[in-house]
């Protein structure tokens, strides 16, 4: 049986946009303050997850909602279940955008909306490819399952959560990375060192804030400075100036007698790829490093400054790199320092390789920049690296699908990026970004290519039929 699935794609190309725009303008990002019991994520991830599950109710598939945690919607018998894992929430929509981030755009056959790419268009791909299988009425002799995630950008407490309830798929993909495929995905722990929050220098450092997300590159900075006197909190505006004018960035200080309320702006970048972005935190630590401040304050900024433009450890002396997974990354993703709290931090994630782990990380922090630091937090649970090797016959047919519909040879990667694929023994991440494609997740306009939407719900549709019948 020969299908044409670009044909069906192409039948459904409106409806698929049109669903796609509607749960685009649910403002899905976690809020820990409103967190309730109907709402483990805050309000927005919930809808989204509700309104992605609706769709499915509507289709006419088999559908599940697990306290709001999570969901899935199924199709189709067997004793082995197919799994794919796409999420609803997104990352704080940040600043810098031309447009409204919860007001679809297209523009240049692009839409234009946060969680376009990351991870809503692809998921409606994906979603869409399933939803073609089952109007068809194909044959498969697998259980699929099309399960929904809410906290993929946070904790993944989510899928904890889900999996104390529902039974793990034997095999699947995430549609939430790069085809041709993602078959390795580098350890990921977050390692947060704290400082006393305590001035005694001629310089006070009332408050430092940086960062949305452990896994964004800071694009926003703001610093709160207390001199002597209004002649030295010009001096330190002026400096800022220069300091602005003779590097990447920009930024703005302003005077109020001896206090200096200075914002820094870099750019901002997915934390596996902290080299793509420009640290906002780090720069404006190197710049206040050079003033007089004391104590815990001292400290904070000197770590700071340690670890600047350091995306790959080697200042930290915990660089790693391993010949098929590449390089270790870090991301210095949260700053916090606010004079007279329990405690200053800064939140290092890592992307580590096989060959090194949490021990190795842990020590080389501590021993770098230990004389600046109180303690040392690490995350509680965290992810190992993982790999599914090229034999597999999930990868193999993933790959075959991938070449049969681009003409493109299928090739093995492995990123530093973390996807719901390694839930699985047996998972990987397939799309939806195309070689050659401009990855905005995680960043300002983030975008996702129309042709590429509809090229990628084409290839999803062949790939889960191929895997599941």
């Amino acid at each position: 049986m020969t299908i044409d699935w670009q044909k069906e794609v192409e039948k459904r190309k409106d409806d698929l946009l049109n669903d796609l725009i509607e749960i685009l303008k649910v403002k899905s990002e976690r809020e820990d303050d409103k967190i309730t019991a109907d709402a483990p994520f805050g309000p927005g991830p919930r809808d989204a997850l509700l309104h992605m599950l609706a769709y499915g109710e509507r289709d006419g598939f088999v559908v599940k909602n697990v306290d709001n945690y999570a969901g899935h919607i199924e199709y189709g018998e067997g004793t082995e279940i197919l799994g794919i894992f796409g999420h609803m929430d997104v990352v704080p929509a940040g600043d810098g955008w031309d447009t409204d981030p919860y007001v679809p755009v297209i523009k240049d056959n692009k839409i234009y909306a946060r969680g376009s790419s990351d991870d809503k268009g692809p998921s409606m791909a994906a979603y869409y490819g399933l939803k073609i299988i089952k109007e068809l009425g194909l044959p498969v002799s697998k259980k699929i399952r099309f399960v929904v995630g809410s906290d993929e950008e946070s904790t993944w407490k989510d899928m904890d959560y889900y999996f104390e309830h529902e039974v793990m798929p034997d095999f699947g993909f995430a549609p939430d990375a790069e085809f041709p495929i993602i078959n390795g995905e580098k350890g990921n722990i977050s390692i947060t060192p704290q400082f006393a929050t305590t001035n005694e220098g001629d310089y006070e450092l009332v408050s430092f804030k940086a960062g949305l997300r452990a896994n964004m590159v800071p694009q926003d900075a703001i610093a709160v400075v207390v001199t002597d006197s209004n002649e030295s909190a010009v001096a330190l505006a002026e400096a800022f100036e220069g300091f602005v004018a003779e590097n990447p960035i920009s930024g703005t200080a302003e005077v109020n007698g001896g206090t200096v309320n200075i914002k820094l702006i870099g750019k901002s970048a997915h934390g596996a790829h902290p080299e793509a972005g420009i640290n906002a935190a780090t720069y404006l630590a190197v710049f206040l490093n050079h003033y007089e401040f004391g104590a815990g304050a001292k400290n904070f900024l000197a770590a700071a400054t340690l670890i600047h433009l350091d995306v790959y450890g080697e200042k930290l002396g915990v660089a790693h790199q391993d010949e098929k997974m590449g390089k270790l990354t870090m991301n210095a993703g949260l700053f916090d320092f606010e004079a007279g709290q329990e405690a200053a931090s800064i939140n290092l994630n890592f992307r580590y390789p096989q060959g090194t782990g949490q021990d190795t990380l842990e020590k080389g922090i501590q021993t770098t920049m230990g004389e600046f630091l109180t303690t040392l937090v690490s995350q509680e649970h965290h992810s190992g690296p993982h790999y599914v090797p090229m034999e597999d016959p999930l990868v193999s047919t993933l790959l075959a699908v991938y070449e049969d519909h681009t003409g493109e040879k299928g090739y093995e990667q492995i990123i530093g990026g973390g996807t719901y694929g390694r839930l699985l023994e047996r998972g990987v991440a397939f799309g939806a970004m195309f070689p050659g494609y401009t990855d905005t997740m995680h960043q300002a306009n983030e975008f996702m290519s129309l042709d590429d939407l509809y090229r990628a719900a084409v290839i999803y549709a062949d790939a889960i039929y191929r895997l599941a019948k």
